[in-house]
């Protein structure tokens, strides 16, 4: 199964309902045992999804009459990460093992399936010119860059699986951030990329924790309350941040024309 959601207005964003925002931003149940459920955005024509495979075997689906192919990553690339319990990735036959929050990058052309009992695969594609080759992307053998502060409650570690470096991808970059015990704040301050989109995949949240996620222009901001596994739709005309009412981490992935990942705009305190 996949939704399409089209691009939005920021001036429509600053006047719509709760729920509007919520059907046009809020990704909600991408993980269901035994599927592969995604989500098509116009905006840099992302794909976002997760496949929890149970007991079984899930292939990538192509979603033919949405992308218009016989194959999912026929003109796409892919990044995956796994965030549940261990399983592996199946790329042109050859086996991935991935345990929590570790990644895989995928490139262009390739069949790719999913298997692991207790794992949850949260995946990201987008459109690509070039083919780059499969990469392990281990959690643990990813240096962090550190960043905040105890003061500031946003004192976090992001790891960068793929971004414009290291790695070579088309346009696709993506990787974790983890927020310190007793701090709340993520990207914060904000910023906008503006030739880019960002989808925000929050993840290991206990059950009865929210995050309180920012978006809109830096002048008309709003809020969605985002639950542990649901992902947020962040267009560039919007800031992307939040606040937790305890620990958790989230999977960022972007997309557009320009792929250096400190190609961004700060948004100053002062003007939200």
């Amino acid at each position: 199964m996949i939704q399409v959601r089209h691009s939005t207005s920021p001036a429509g964003a600053e006047t719509a309902t709760t729920a509007d925002l919520r059907r046009d931003f809020l990704v909600e149940d991408l993980f269901v045992e035994g599927q592969v459920t995604a989500t098509y955005t116009h905006d840099d024509r992302m794909v976002i999804g997760g496949a929890v495979p149970g007991t079984g075997q899930l292939d990538l689906p192509a979603y033919t009459d949405v992308l218009g192919v016989e194959s999912h990553l026929e003109r796409r690339e892919l990044g995956v990460i796994n965030v549940g319990g261990s399983g592996h990735v199946l790329v042109d036959g050859d086996k991935h093992e991935l345990g929590h929050l570790d990644g895989l990058y995928v490139g262009r052309g390739s069949e790719v399936s999913f298997a692991g009992a207790d794992a949850a695969f949260y995946f990201v594609s987008a459109p690509a010119h070039a083919t780059y080759p499969t990469t392990a992307l281990k959690h643990d053998e990813v240096e962090p860059v550190a960043l905040g502060s105890k003061s500031g409650a946003n004192e976090r570690h992001l790891y960068r699986y793929a971004w414009g470096e290291e790695l070579k991808t088309a346009v696709l970059q993506f990787g974790v951030t983890v927020i310190a015990d007793g701090s709340v704040w993520n990207t914060f301050p904000p910023h906008l990329h503006d030739r880019r989109t960002e989808v925000y995949l929050y993840c290991d949240l206990e059950a009865d924790d929210r995050v309180f996620h920012l978006m809109g222009r830096p002048g008309g901001t709003r809020h969605l309350v985002v639950k542990d596994r649901q992902a947020v739709i962040s267009p560039p005309w919007s800031i992307h941040s939040g606040a937790a009412t305890g620990s958790y981490a989230f999977v960022w992935a972007m997309a557009g024309e320009n792929n250096a990942y400190t190609d961004l705009q700060s948004v100053p305190l002062e003007s939200l």
